[in-house]
């Protein structure tokens, strides 16, 4: 017999198992790993991605969370709007002194060069685009307070990247939730998320080593 959401979900350390995290905490787990990842420092490996697909699964399955999906999917979106709400006034308060930062055991510079070069490159859409980026996401916001991004327009795309992302990913995994073929291949359904997830990441690293190299040639 096929196994239940509830019973597929084991990706990751045991602590990060997206279906662990809702069966331990519930919606108000899921609420804070999306405040965390949208804006704090420290949320950057969460998983986001994987935690509002499997939380749509969960609703259509009737597993852990006996909310509905309205409420659901409007609660992490206010939840995925202030968490970049607080990462951009915290970009803005600490400015420049964030570059200066030392490498530490969860924050790396690296991070945040990712994040300005993609926010440099999109212009204020990155916030939206960010969303379906991990660790990007994270970042994106913290970059845009830093740099001084018109509030108005900042707070514009923001609730437009936590609509789509939020509210999107979460009535994704609801509706796909329902069709047998997914409910039988939930693994390979999440790890094809990851990878998916994963490849602007690749694109992104590939475009910055070539643009080295042409460097190194000129």
């Amino acid at each position: 017999m096929a196994a239940g959401p509830a019973q597929a979900l084991a990706l990751g350390p045991g602590w990060l198992d997206p279906d662990g995290l809702i069966s331990a905490f519930g919606l108000l787990g899921i609420l804070a790993v999306v405040f965390a990842e949208s804006g704090l420092l420290i949320g950057f490996f969460l998983p986001g991605d994987s935690l509002l697909f499997t939380t749509g699964l969960l609703v259509a399955d009737g597993q852990y969370l006996d909310q509905p999906l309205w409420l659901v999917c409007l609660l992490v979106v206010v939840a995925a709007v202030l968490g970049d709400q607080v990462g951009y006034l915290f970009g803005r308060r600490v400015g420049p002194a964030l570059f200066r930062r030392p490498d530490a055991r969860l924050f790396r510079q690296e991070h945040l060069a990712k994040a300005g070069a993609f926010f440099e490159r999109h212009g204020p859409k990155a916030i939206v685009l960010a969303r379906f980026v991990p660790v990007v996401r994270t970042f994106t916001p913290i970059v845009a307070g830093a740099g001084r991004m018109n509030y108005r327009v900042f707070a514009l795309y923001n609730v437009v990247g936590g609509v789509l992302w939020g509210a999107g990913i979460t009535v994704l995994g609801a509706l796909l939730g329902r069709v047998d073929l997914v409910r039988e291949n939930i693994e390979l359904i999440l790890v094809g998320m990851v990878l998916l997830s994963v490849v602007p990441v690749v694109i992104e690293l590939l475009r910055a080593r070539r643009r080295g190299a042409d460097r190194g040639v000129a």
